[in-house]
């Protein structure tokens, strides 16, 4: 087993206070500002870090685009999808597919977030799944 962990993700926003309230919405967190440029959102498993356009002069011009993501979804384990999509659907720009049991065994509520980012919000339904995330 790796000595790696991965222990953030950060997203670039240009509109970072829309941004952060959203997110402390769908993680039930609170958002910790290090800067008006900087928060993240600190959960059990990871923290969610988010960024203003600003930030980038420290990486060099053309290292990230805010509102610009096609290949990342960003999950979430929750404890009862159906439960948590009446609250989703009331907070989420767009729902792309609502609770729906996957062959993998998992039950998934796909939304996007204001900048269009991916998230799936998941509970393991099937046996093999509970046991993976037990």
């Amino acid at each position: 087993m790796s000595n790696t962990n991965l222990v953030s993700l950060r997203i670039i926003t240009s509109d970072i206070t829309r941004l952060v309230k959203f997110y402390e919405q769908v993680a039930k967190a609170k958002a910790k500002w290090a800067t008006d440029d900087f928060a993240e959102i600190v959960l059990k498993s990871f923290t969610l870090a988010i960024g203003s356009t600003r930030t980038l002069a420290f990486f060099g011009e053309g290292t990230a685009e805010a509102a610009a993501n096609k290949s990342v979804i960003i999950e979430f384990l929750v404890e009862n999808v159906d439960e948590d999509y009446q609250r989703i659907k009331d907070i989420a720009t767009e729902i792309v597919q609502e609770p729906t049991t996957m062959p993998w065994g998992n039950r998934s509520l796909l939304f996007r977030d204001p900048d269009g980012n991916l998230i799936n919000f998941f509970t393991p339904v099937s046996d093999d799944a509970k046991k993976k995330f037990a």
